[in-house]
């Protein structure tokens, strides 16, 4: 089960499920955690991981909140400020009954920028949006980081759907193909293009 929840602002949280265990993971509460907890109760789902795509607060809004009506474990890259309960590294995998739920660390945003991949979906919290990519001139952000990050994305199966942390593009979700041949960002650019393509207003 996959579902991806909304608030009035263009935050995106994703509820994943899995039915056969009544297991739950949510990725990014964003300030959706009253209608995360009617969605668990709704399906019948225990919520036991709470996966954070990077720690700016838009995201990380509402964990507080979820570890204590639920008890889940909030699971975020080891180099974090936010607290952690499973340090997560790239490539690390976290069963959740019967779905496996890999880690790819994709700093750019932020350093400690992760993408959570599982049965055929990636959810690119801010360092991939439908035709569009994350800023890298906030605190922490590197846009050489960024580029590498981009195209460890670029080379993942043109067929998995592509949910991202924000509301941002002209549909809500994508595949990696489409994004390869519709998104400017991803276009080839050596590294140096890059750098200075990502300092354009």
């Amino acid at each position: 089960m996959f579902e991806q929840i909304r608030k009035r602002g263009d935050n995106f949280s994703y509820l994943i499920g899995d039915e056969g265990s009544g297991l739950a993971a949510v990725v990014d509460p964003s300030g959706n955690q009253r209608t995360i907890i009617r969605h668990l109760k709704k399906k019948g789902l225990k919520l036991v991981y709470i996966l954070l795509t990077h720690s700016h607060p838009d995201h990380t809004f509402g964990t507080d909140y979820l570890t204590k009506k639920t008890g889940a474990k909030v699971v975020a890259h080891e180099s974090s400020r936010v607290r952690i309960d499973l340090a997560a590294k790239d490539g690390q995998r976290i069963q959740l009954g019967g779905l496996t739920i890999e880690i790819m660390h994709t700093p750019g945003h932020t350093p400690d920028g992760i993408c959570v991949i599982v049965d055929g979906k990636i959810m690119t919290g801010d360092t991939l949006f439908v035709q569009e990519c994350g800023r890298t001139d906030l605190s922490g952000g590197d846009s050489a980081e960024m580029y590498d990050s981009l195209n460890r994305i670029k080379a993942l199966p043109e067929d998995m759907e592509v949910w991202p942390g924000h509301d941002y593009g002209p549909k809500p979700s994508s595949t990696i193909g489409e994004e390869v041949r519709e998104n400017y960002t991803l276009e080839d650019m050596i590294l140096e293009e890059f750098i200075e393509f990502m300092k354009e207003p």
